[in-house]
């Protein structure tokens, strides 16, 4: 019998993941993370586990891989997959899958409204009514707007339609080849032009080496000192530091971020109390309707992978290569 380890948060004993995994002959083990997950915790939960649904920001290192010696499937119940060693995966043996475009109506309706509730200074007012105050201060119409996308994944592409019916003008930045480039509700330009053209900034991409502090003192000086930077998508993308002079000084006009550089907000963050950045906590993806569907679709692709047809490996020819 496969053993399965599952360490999403939101899947428990007993719901429909765990019937459906059942049902199909595995042994489930439920592990949900408590904060930071220690790597030797992670290890002693992979002992004996031939596949694994995992959660956002586990550990899975080349150094914990190599001491899982049965795993043999790792399937993330989300879009990314930047907490795994996919090449040391790939050496082990171990197919890696995600499931693209699971959360992405979520993640573009979740965009929204963060450009919404910066906009019109919202949770500014919430918090001074708290405070016993009135605040009455000005907000502006997204209609008429510029709003820049950082990627052109699936997310992205549902936060166009969306910006079109405020009334935005949409420009994206990516490296999909041209011939994907074919929506012509969207201009593509260059990274430099989008940030000096844009009124909201999105950021949409994946995290790699190449977009690791990508938005940083030399991105921010391109931009509006009105503009509006929102991340949904790695919080390391973004240099917190920069962010925090850019937002201090005036060079933009604040920042909406979901995700921040390591989860949950540290007591000592740079971010806490600079008035203009707002932290949300990872809440883009997490809605009911994508939580079940990511369940249901992750357990369907841990069953394929483990009969050996995963359908969205992300190292897929590598792990094919080292077989």
């Amino acid at each position: 019998m496969h053993r399965v380890l599952i360490t999403t948060d939101y899947l428990r004993p007993g719901d429909e993941v765990d019937v459906l995994l059942r049902e199909a002959g595995l042994e489930t083990v439920h592990l949900p993370p408590a904060g930071p997950r220690d790597p030797d915790r992670l290890v002693a939960g992979l002992a004996g586990v031939d596949a694994a649904l995992v959660a956002a920001n586990e550990p899975l290192t080349a150094d914990v891989l190599g001491r899982a010696p049965r795993l043999r499937v790792i399937v993330r119940t989300g879009v990314g997959y930047d907490s795994i060693d996919t090449v040391a995966a790939a050496r082990l043996g171990i197919s890696v899958s995600n499931l693209p475009g699971v959360n992405a109506n979520a993640v573009a309706e979740y965009t929204i409204g963060l450009l919404l509730a910066g906009a019109r200074r919202l949770v500014e007012s919430a918090h001074g009514v708290t405070r016993g105050a009135w605040p009455r201060e000005d907000g502006r119409e997204l209609r008429g707007s510029t709003l820049g996308l950082i990627g052109y994944g699936a997310a992205a592409r549902a936060v166009v339609p969306l910006a079109h019916a405020f009334g935005m003008d949409v420009l994206c930045t990516t490296n999909v080849p041209p011939r994907l480039r074919s929506d012509p509700a969207v201009r593509f330009v260059d990274l430099p032009e989008l940030l000096a053209a844009s009124d909201y900034v999105s950021v949409h991409t994946s995290l790699t080496e190449r977009t690791r502090g990508l938005l940083g003192e030399a991105a921010f000086r391109r931009m509006k000192p009105t503009a509006l930077l929102v991340n949904t998508a790695r919080g390391a993308i973004v240099d917190e530091n920069a962010l925090v002079v850019a937002v201090r000084s005036g060079q933009i006009a604040g920042a909406a971020l979901d995700v921040v550089r390591e989860e949950p907000l540290p007591p000592d963050s740079p971010l806490r109390g600079v008035h203009g950045i707002v932290v949300y906590s990872h809440l883009a993806g997490q809605t009911a309707e994508a939580r079940a569907a990511a369940g249901r679709r992750g357990a369907e692709e841990l069953l394929a992978a483990l009969a050996g047809r995963p359908r969205f490996a992300v190292n897929a020819r590598s792990h094919e290569g080292k077989k």
